[in-house]
């Protein structure tokens, strides 16, 4: 690496950890105040109403550049104490994100107003303030790609393919600080149905060229193995930061199991962190309240907060974690459902 390169890749984005600090006082006065501040107060409560909830299956939905803003802590201590018993993410922060420093790579902390051009002649990507080695990402491609090659050609669905990376990380992995890795060792299923989306598309594209019979990521699997795991858990909780496909994806499976000729109930549950708007129409802005009109989400227990995630998201985790209601809660290990 030369020194120009080593200038700008020198100080790695730090992981914030909800551990550390307790945000229950902060919450608390919030909930006395207006605004956006009243809104993360009350989301605060319904998810650790959805952590009380014994016979609640908790979904936490994942979009946006998370990890590599210094959130992957926060999603490790969801998964490792029980708190979320489902992921659903789009496909960086699974691939290019969070396995890509589980393969021991780091993104640094960076600046919006580089120059972008000497940044592409440098082999260095930006997203707003943070700095990532191309080079070290078109490993995790290549790393894909190797996982890929390993297995017996069929179509399996992300969430197969997500628990051969941590199976991969688990015997290759340099950093085990990685939610795809935590994941696997409690056998948390994690979905992303927009797979390819990501460095797992350029992986798979590479290992499908250069194989006839080859691996490919079936959607639809995906959509019916969380459809299944909605009808078998009945009452559902949603935590979403950001909006985007995880979404719309997993607000979907109620209808499905309609369609299935299934009484799954609307999502019990519902808590939103973004900054979309819903006067655009688009999906990631859309409120809970119209979503229940399409018979997806239940009204009375859903609040949509309207905050940047990196401020918003450990605010809400530190909070619930420190009420503390998750230590009843156990693993459902709802890999092994899926399985049988």
């Amino acid at each position: 690496m030369n020194n120009e390169k080593s200038k700008l890749l020198k100080d790695k984005i730090k992981h914030i950890d909800i551990k550390t600090f307790n945000s229950i006082p902060i919450i608390e006065s919030f909930e006395k105040m207006a605004f956006q501040s009243r809104n993360l107060a009350r989301a605060c409560k319904i998810y650790n109403n959805m952590l009380k909830d014994d016979n609640c299956t908790n979904i936490l939905c994942l979009a946006g550049s998370l990890v590599s803003a210094g959130l992957k802590k926060v999603i490790i201590d969801l998964i490792n104490h029980n708190m979320i018993d489902i992921v659903v993410s789009s496909g960086a922060i699974i691939v290019d994100q969070d396995f890509f420093e589980g393969l021991g790579y780091y993104h640094y902390q960076g600046f919006i107003n580089a120059d972008d051009d000497e940044l592409r002649k440098l082999k260095i990507d930006r997203i707003y303030d943070t700095f990532i080695d191309e080079e070290n990402l078109r490993d995790c491609d290549n790393t894909i790609k190797k996982i890929a090659d390993s297995m017996k050609p069929d179509a399996y669905s992300s969430r197969e393919f997500i628990r051969e990376m941590g199976n991969y990380l688990d015997k290759n992995g340099k950093n085990p600080e990685s939610f795809v890795y935590a994941a696997y060792k409690k056998e948390l299923p994690i979905f992303c149905p927009a797979f390819s989306d990501s460095s797992a598309g350029f992986g798979l594209v590479h290992h499908q060229t250069e194989k006839k019979n080859h691996v490919s990521i079936d959607s639809v699997k995906d959509f019916k193995e969380l459809t299944e795991l909605k009808i078998k858990s009945k009452n559902t909780g949603l935590l979403m930061v950001g909006g985007g496909v995880p979404k719309n994806f997993v607000q979907d499976i109620v209808v499905a199991a309609d369609i299935l000729g299934v009484d799954a109930p609307m999502h019990k549950y519902a808590v939103q962190l973004t900054v979309a708007d819903e006067r655009d129409g688009a999906l990631s802005g859309s409120t809970f309240k119209e979503a229940s009109s399409w018979g997806k989400v239940k009204q009375g227990l859903e609040q949509m907060v309207y905050g940047e995630a990196t401020i918003t998201f450990p605010l809400l985790a530190s909070y619930a974690y420190h009420k503390g209601c998750w230590k009843h809660r156990k693993s459902k290990e709802l890999n092994n459902v899926l399985s049988n």
